[in-house]
């Protein structure tokens, strides 16, 4: 079997993912992208103690760092089972060919469900890898019927049910660029 997409296709000055960021992350910075990981309800005030910078100085530091767009988002995690939806799955997903339409079409897919938490175009065995939530499994199993059985080009998928979330978030560690 020939080998997938691979990182070295692209070189590395071409790939998000090899390149050095576009924007520098002082030592602040990364004090102040930490904390907000950790908690971003932090008033500037908490946070300016946190770093030891003015609450001013903060302010300009957390903007900059949002119209960067080093800050994406500033979300709250939910718990599942709180609101009806304790069935988590993996799903690894296969296309039958791949093309830059049928690939975006895919994303675009991906992007319209709401079951779908999170969508990786990945490489490898499979194509994709979905986090995909549920009420019950019947209920997933409307959701397979619906997204993968009505979706053209769609090779095949591979479901991973999760038995216990043992970590779940969006943090990571922060260093400093410069």
């Amino acid at each position: 079997m020939p080998p997938r997409r691979a990182f070295a296709l692209l070189g590395a000055s071409q790939h998000p993912y090899l390149q050095k960021p576009a924007v520098s992350i002082d030592a602040i910075d990364a004090r102040i992208l930490t904390a907000l990981q950790e908690d971003n309800r932090l008033t500037s005030d908490q946070l300016s103690a946190r770093v030891n910078l003015s609450a001013t100085a903060v302010q300009r530091r957390v903007k900059r760092l949002r119209a960067a767009g080093v800050i994406e988002a500033d979300v709250s995690i939910v718990s599942p089972q709180a609101v009806g939806r304790p069935i988590l799955m993996l799903v690894s997903v296969s296309l039958e060919r791949e093309s830059a339409d049928l690939v975006d079409r895919f994303k675009k897919a991906i992007r319209a469900a709401p079951e779908i938490m999170n969508g990786y175009y990945v490489t490898g065995e499979a194509d994709f890898v979905l986090t995909v939530t549920a009420k019950s499994m019947e209920h997933y199993e409307q959701f397979i019927r619906r997204f993968f059985y009505n979706t053209p080009n769609i090779k095949n998928f591979k479901t991973l049910v999760v038995v216990d979330r043992i970590k779940s978030g969006f943090t990571m560690p922060i260093e400093p660029t410069e």
